[in-house]
């Protein structure tokens, strides 16, 4: 339980829902027991109108008593019934407020799970998988709703008829009311043993369930891949290996649940047989009557409900212990990249590397050593180098995905660490390598960093990054609707996509992480013009491996194996004849053997 102790806050949240809720079980369960009394008093009525009756046999009189006896018995049956309603009418209440409650709580902690989320960091999200945070943001909230809802009302009301049934056999007859009682303690063993067992069940289907959506997310997001390739039969395989496995855990469960449940019938079982037994022994002593023995098979009778529901809430607090650890774990995360400052922020632009190093935490790899260079306002700055050499985590530190681990990154000479983060990334324009569009239509892609869809806005940045003709081009336009991770457009066009996403807000840092990879020479020097007039008096960072796209930038730095190894301007790094040189020359003999 000390992994639902988590949920106490919501509890006490709601406190002035769930305590009339505890009312309402209360007063339902004072009207559940009152019946098996006015069974006793009928009972008995019967046994002596029964003897009267026979007494006046061949009397006018016997006909009087029978109709007597007859709407004795007639307002009996109408108070069980009245009873029955009224308890029917505070259980509806009960579960007005308590259901209505948990699905309060289920709400805030979605909500909480999901803010957390996003306050972590990109590190974090390199280390899990989209299935398994899905899955605790969707199913293990729901199996913990099972708990502040069912689970509670279910056990209150328990709880509460059974003090109010014992209470009641032990005002009739202690030693009966023993003896009825007697296999709870072993019933007690058994869940307690028994719940061990549901406990650690329950996690491993958990994970299993977890690995589960994570494989067909994966499969569903790379599903040309598996076309491509002609894996749907290995795939499908695949799929019903780990459904067999989450099958295979659900199955021990369920074996375990058909053990406790006819246990625990028999327990109530022989407290039946044990109320005839004892209480037709106490009957022929005297010392109770008839009908206290009707009355204590009704209380036993109204003890099965609840004994057979303790199984079935142990269970599902249970579930909801192990899928509240799952979400516990997360929600204790502390997020690596935090915003420390929340006075507004002007950027200029001015950035600043003094001998930054950074590993990435995942992987241990060393991406950057000791790397140091300047851009001042409205400059443009260009990164070249190889496959892994650093220049997308230089993108990446500037946009403060990831702290360094060595050296500081300045900005506006402050370092980045202390600046109102969400000011900063609000007016830094990022177009990543990987591109990500939403399953949505082109213009409110573009629009994404905006609060309002201005089409003026959105048209002019696609005119600017070189796709405007293309989206014209579709039967609706900008209102053609991109399918998942942009699978509607080409390489191309979901890059300059993103560039227009990018520049519509003006940001005044402008980062282009090898963004036009996609794009041949002709439209790349479209795009380029293009953003010529959009980066003027921006400062900009140009990451590329072709030379031909950062020739015109103020400043080139050449990096290798995560450090600078060399610095200038093309005519500069040209006239060095190094690693800039024959990465130039290079490209130049593949772009004539292409040609000829």
């Amino acid at each position: 339980m000390k992994e639902l102790a988590y949920l106490n806050k919501f509890f006490f949240k709601y406190k002035w829902q769930l305590l009339p809720g505890v009312l309402f079980v209360i007063i339902s369960n004072f009207f559940a027991v009152l019946p098996a009394q006015i069974i006793r008093i009928a009972f008995d009525l019967v046994n002596e109108n029964i003897a009267l009756y026979r007494l006046f046999n061949g009397f006018d009189k016997q006909s009087l008593i029978l109709d007597i006896f007859g709407s004795s018995l007639l307002l009996f049956g109408g108070l069980v019934i009245v009873i029955a309603l009224i308890r029917g009418l505070f259980l509806f209440f009960m579960r007005q407020t308590i259901i209505l409650t948990s699905r309060h709580i289920e709400f805030d902690l979605k909500n909480e799970i999901y803010n957390q989320y996003q306050k972590l960091s990109l590190a974090f999200y390199r280390r899990n998988n989209t299935g398994d945070l899905m899955n605790r943001v969707t199913e293990d909230v729901s199996r913990v709703r099972m708990y502040v809802g069912p689970a509670i009302m279910y056990t209150i009301n328990t709880s509460v008829l059974f003090v109010l049934i014992i209470i009641a056999m032990l005002s009739v007859n202690v030693k009966l009311a023993l003896y009825c009682l007697a296999p709870l303690p072993l019933l007690a063993i058994t869940i307690y043993y028994v719940n061990s067992i549901i406990n650690h069940k329950s996690e491993k289907i958990q994970r299993r369930l977890s690995t589960l959506s994570s494989f067909v997310q994966e499969t569903f997001s790379g599903i040309r891949v598996v076309k491509s390739y002609v894996r749907e039969n290995n795939i499908r395989d695949g799929f019903a290996k780990e459904s067999e496995a989450y099958k295979s855990e659900s199955l021990d469960l369920v074996k375990v649940q058909a053990f406790f449940f006819p246990t625990m019938l028999l327990m109530v079982g022989l407290s039946t047989i044990i109320t005839i037994y004892i209480g037709g022994l106490q009957v022929m002593n005297g010392k109770i009557s008839s009908g206290n023995i009707a009355e204590f098979i009704v209380y036993v009778n109204q003890l099965t409900f609840p004994v057979t529901s303790l199984g079935w809430v142990t269970s599902l607090v249970q579930r909801a212990a192990a899928s509240q650890k799952r979400i516990n774990q997360f929600l204790k995360t502390k997020p690596e990249i935090i915003n420390p400052n929340p006075n507004p922020l002007k950027v200029n632009g001015a950035i600043s590397f003094q001998n930054v190093s950074f590993t990435y935490p995942d992987t241990g790899i060393k991406a950057l050593k000791n790397v140091s260079f300047e851009i001042k306002e409205g400059e443009l700055l260009a990164i070249i180098g190889r496959t892994g050499s650093g220049k997308s985590t230089i993108a990446n530190l500037v946009m403060r995905m990831y702290d360094v681990d060595e050296g500081e990154i300045k900005i506006d000479h402050t370092n980045i660490k202390y600046l109102n983060l969400e000011d900063y990334r609000s007016q830094t324009g990022f177009v990543p390598q990987e591109v990500f569009l939403f399953s949505d239509t082109i213009a409110r892609n573009i629009a994404f960093g905006q609060d309002q869809l201005d089409m003026q806005k959105v048209e002019k940045a696609a005119k600017d990054a070189a796709v405007y003709k293309n989206i014209i081009a579709f039967d609706k336009k900008f209102e053609t609707f991109i399918g998942e991770r942009g699978i509607t457009l080409s390489g191309g066009q979901k890059q300059r996509v993103s560039i227009a996403r990018a520049i519509i807000k003006s940001p005044q840092i402008l980062i282009f992480d090898d963004c036009l990879s996609a794009v041949d020479t002709k439209t790349e020097e479209e795009i380029l013009n293009s953003l010529g007039n959009v980066m003027k008096g921006k400062t900009s960072i140009l990451i590329a491996h072709r030379v031909s796209t950062i020739k015109n930038a103020d400043k080139i730095i050449v990096l290798d194996n995560g450090e600078i190894v060399e610095h200038g301007t093309h005519h500069l790094l040209m006239n060095k004849k190094g690693v800039y040189f024959e990465l130039y020359e290079k490209q130049l003999l593949e772009e004539q053997q292409e040609l000829s």
